[in-house]
């Protein structure tokens, strides 16, 4: 079943790096944007924002962060108030996206409003994001009628010889990519995972990398159905386009071919969206996932801490 974006939508991006996807995207969908984060830095004069504010906390925790957020939840749904659909925009790797994705994606639900959230995971050795990652991930996730999630580690490990600025600026330009396709392309209502490769590659070896991406994040037999982007489409022979779609298919069960033959970009790649069954690599990112959510105590409500100004006096 593919999920149905419904117009008017509202593009929304936390953090430092929701607001600058936002900012390329505004206009390719004939789109409203917000921007939410708790650094004055991200908010823009040009688009609407509502800032979380940590008052005198410079260094805030992502519980303080998401508590500061619960206090501005009636400004952010006033704000998504009238909108169909909302297309959620976050890096998970750092604290404002971590922090305010399951707040803002708990916010939708509640109104009933379609949410389409776009992930960003971070690398393997950033061991203190990893638990906080995985478990705004699996809070969006509840949320969300479709979620897309893209590996900053996967990809680093199919390109080793990458820089970290270089991994960000390649996953971006495919959130990207998938973002503005959403107007003339239909997406799985699942757990869908982006690959792709770096620039300067044959279509041969872009789609090899874009492969192994995926199997880093799920096994083979997991993955429901693939769609293939060819960026830069017209600069490509039709006989390369043809193989890599007839190998895409004799890979995974089900394969749809989108080719982007509006782009003129000189350098061209290949972009899968697949769609997979469960989060296999995500789960684990949560050591306390494997229980049941009926067994969870505190499912509802994410960890959060607030400041209650209460006047304790310490004893001696």
């Amino acid at each position: 079943m593919s999920f149905q974006v419904k117009e008017p939508i509202l593009v929304i991006g936390l953090g430092g790096v929701g607001s600058k996807l936002v900012t390329d995207v505004k206009n390719s969908l004939n789109s409203d944007c917000l921007i939410i984060s708790n650094d004055k830095k991200d908010i823009s004069e040009d688009i609407p924002s509502v800032h979380v504010t940590t008052d005198s906390i410079i260094n805030p925790s992502v519980q303080l962060i998401r508590g500061s957020t619960y206090n501005t939840s009636d400004e952010i749904e006033s704000k998504i108030s009238g909108y169909s659909t909302v297309i959620l925009m976050s890096n998970l790797a750092g604290k404002a996206g971590s922090a305010i994705a399951p707040v803002v994606s708990e916010i939708c639900k509640e109104a009933g409003t379609g949410l389409i959230s776009f992930a960003i995971m971070p690398f393997k050795y950033e061991k203190n994001k990893i638990f906080n990652s995985g478990v705004a991930l699996k809070r969006v996730r509840a949320n969300s009628e479709c979620t897309v999630v893209l590996d900053n580690d996967s990809l680093l490990d199919s390109n080793p010889d990458l820089s970290p600025k270089e991994c960000y600026d390649i996953a971006n330009s495919a959130m990207i990519h998938v973002v503005k396709s959403l107007g003339k392309s239909e997406i799985s209502s699942e757990t869908n995972i982006i690959s792709t490769s770096k620039d300067g590659q044959s279509m041969e070896d872009s789609l090899r990398d874009s492969l192994k991406m995926l199997y880093g994040n799920a096994p083979p037999n997991s993955i429901k159905r693939s769609m293939l982007y060819v960026v830069g489409g017209n600069n490509i022979p039709i006989g390369v386009i043809n193989s890599i779609t007839n190998l895409t298919a004799g890979i995974v069960n089900e394969s749809n071919s989108q080719i982007d033959m509006t782009s003129n970009v000189k350098d061209s790649k290949v972009v899968m969206l697949s769609s997979i069954q469960g989060m296999a690599k995500f789960d684990n990112y949560d050591p306390l996932g494997i229980i049941p959510q009926e067994n969870t105590l505190d499912w509802s409500t994410p960890d959060c801490s607030i400041d209650c100004e209460l006047d304790l006096y310490q004893l001696e």
